[in-house]
């Protein structure tokens, strides 16, 4: 038998002052047996960072030829393709075929190694943004990491500042490749 999806209920209070985006996110993640807690930190931060109303995660790990958060257009054609983690190029790039935006939010222990191989071939890609985030700081949020995730998360000059409680943890994003959007 299959072992189930561990359900997170999230809130999040986001101030991303880059963006000029202040919104109590509320939303629900499944996280898939197989799937790392680093892995769903990293997915509940790119959905943060990248908020849109219409931004939504996908059955993710589940389906392996769907990204961890897209947005659809009214045609439902995807318009933007957001992944976490250190997916090999050429899912990026066919990625880029088929959506307006595509961003990755690169992390891991072999990151570093990752971006050596990978990202000259991937700077040629025009609409690929890629943001490196800093592993020892989602391995510090999934030491606290609980069911309910209450986070108050601002965002400021590609900085972010994470209070977990009465605990704040800081780390940058790291722009690899593209442009982020000030929206």
């Amino acid at each position: 038998m299959a072992l189930p999806a561990t359900i997170y209920r999230v809130g999040v209070q986001l101030s991303d002052v880059d963006r000029n985006q202040y919104q109590k996110l509320q939303t629900t993640v499944a996280r898939h047996p197989s799937e790392t807690a680093e892995r769903l930190v990293a997915r509940v931060l790119a959905y943060a960072c990248q908020y849109d109303p219409d931004l939504a995660f996908t059955k993710g790990i589940c389906a392996g030829d769907e990204p961890d958060l897209w947005i659809k257009g009214p045609d439902g054609r995807v318009t933007t393709w957001i992944e976490v983690g250190q997916p090999d190029p050429e899912r990026l790039l066919k990625a880029s075929r088929h959506a307006a935006k595509v961003i990755l939010f690169a992390y891991g222990p072999a990151r570093y190694r990752w971006e050596n191989q990978h990202l000259p071939r991937l700077l040629a890609i025009p609409n690929l943004t890629i943001i490196g985030i800093d592993y020892d700081f989602l391995q510090q949020i999934v030491a606290r990491l609980q069911r309910a995730i209450n986070w108050d998360l601002t965002i400021t000059e590609g900085n972010l500042y994470l209070s977990i409680g009465e605990e704040t943890l800081e780390s940058s994003l790291t722009l690899l490749a593209g442009t982020i959007d000030q929206e």
